[in-house]
């Protein structure tokens, strides 16, 4: 079957391949359920979806079920996670093969899972690999630029995303200071909807933030029920929606409010996400997975706030992907960096040149050329990077996060940002 689908990807114009293809993933799903029994059937499915935050949010949930005293699967992008037992991912893909992915149902149902937290990407959604999944809970978290080489428009991207909340959830769950609120809002749950932000009107709504350098304190205002004080170990106003979102969940599952909290206050990290790299000594090294211009304004936002003296910046972009984002994070990594070391990503099938001279076309737009050093080979970038740090400053490696393995001219190379960094920091 793979041969029919690489045959389809030569012959035909990519509109109509799609079709074809998203057909050909609704019979794989089909297929793949009925061969595995239906898994998901009589667990209660938590779906997350946005551009920005899945991973942590779902962490979030999960963790809070856990303290709870509930047994979790749980599905994202850095991780798997089958009744409290951990499974790192080498990739960045989320959604594996139906096959496999209802493989990991099944070993969940088996283990007594009484929910599914599950990462729901444009793409799974819009090529129905998720066929078969009732969803119990739909979370929205934001809509910025992302995956416009596979969508092309940001209203397909969004009319993706929507399958999710058009299928019929149960419970709806939406950031309402989002941009694409009022898109995301038309849709109606079973039996209850919910929102969260600081907008006037929201069910769980934002009233006051503290950020500290290792933590965050949020309290909510919840609707007919009081204030729902909450303190996360992880930092940024970007983590305060992904806090809200996840308690959005937990108030809907009628959770209690010790339970909540207890949940928010027990999540320590995010593989690759805002990753403190230990080893360093009078600065900071932070591996982060930001990729998208909004993800990186949100990193990079949050650490100059909290850096004494310098923000080092060592990034780049990914090949075979959206081409417009890339002078966009170049702009933006010049409006909040100190010293930015532009380098390789990944460059799958594309040369990696032409990868870095989109970024630095943003860089050189915004000005920021002279305090830009372009190296191509990823870890001799960071080796300068850290080389340079003094007391006080902050370096930042961001497009990896958590990743095991890069794929370079189309081969598989292992690779982590954090043992790296690791690695030269025992040097230094």
């Amino acid at each position: 079957m793979h041969g029919v689908k690489k045959r389809i990807k030569k012959l035909l114009p990519a509109s109509v391949r799609q079709a074809i293809l998203n057909k050909y993933h609704l019979m794989e799903a089909v297929a793949a359920n009925v061969y595995f029994g239906f898994p998901t059937r009589g667990i209660k499915v938590i779906m997350i979806t946005g551009t920005n935050g899945k991973t942590t949010v779902a962490s979030l949930v999960g963790e809070m079920l856990e303290r709870a005293g509930h047994k979790v699967g749980i599905n994202t992008t850095a991780f798997y996670k089958v009744a409290g037992e951990m499974h790192q991912k080498k990739g960045a893909r989320t959604l594996e093969d139906v096959f496999v992915q209802q493989k990991m149902f099944a070993q969940m149902r088996q283990a007594g899972c009484e929910y599914i937290v599950l990462e729901a990407t444009s793409q799974g959604l819009d090529q129905n690999r998720l066929w078969g999944v009732d969803c119990d809970v739909a979370v929205f978290t934001n809509l910025t630029q992302d995956h416009l080489d596979y969508h092309g428009t940001m209203l397909h991207y969004a009319n993706a995303k929507a399958k999710l909340f058009a299928a019929d959830p149960r419970i709806i769950i939406l950031n309402s200071d989002d941009k694409w609120f009022n898109f995301f809002d038309k849709y109606q749950a079973k039996e209850e909807k919910v929102t969260y932000g600081v907008a006037e009107g929201a069910t769980l709504r934002i009233t006051k933030t503290n950020l500290k350098s290792k933590s965050t304190e949020i309290i909510l205002g919840v609707k007919d029920d009081g204030l729902l004080e909450l303190k996360s170990q992880l930092t940024g106003n970007f983590n305060v929606y992904n806090v809200a979102a996840a308690a959005s969940v937990g108030y809907c599952l009628g959770l209690s409010k010790e339970k909540i909290i207890n949940g928010i206050a027990g999540l320590q990290n995010v593989p690759g996400r805002l990753e403190r790299v230990p080893g360093a000594h009078q600065f900071e090294v932070i591996v982060d997975y930001a990729h998208t211009p909004d993800a990186l304004e949100n990193v990079l936002s949050t650490l100059r706030s909290l850096t004494k003296k310098q923000l080092i910046l060592v990034f780049g972009a990914t090949g075979d992907r959206d081409r417009t984002k890339r002078p966009i994070m170049g702009e933006v990594a010049v409006k909040y960096a100190d010293k930015i070391f532009l380098t390789d990503e990944e460059t799958f099938t594309e040369e990696a040149a032409p990868i870095r001279a989109g970024v630095l076309k943003g860089i050189k737009k915004a000005g920021g050329e002279g305090k830009t050093t372009e190296i191509a080979d990823r870890r001799t970038a960071m080796e300068q990077a850290i080389l340079l740090a003094k007391k006080g400053d902050i370096v930042v490696v961001t497009g990896m996060g958590h990743e095991q393995a890069r794929n370079m001219s189309g081969k598989e190379i292992p690779w982590n940002d954090t043992e790296v960094a690791k690695e030269i920091l025992k040097k230094r």
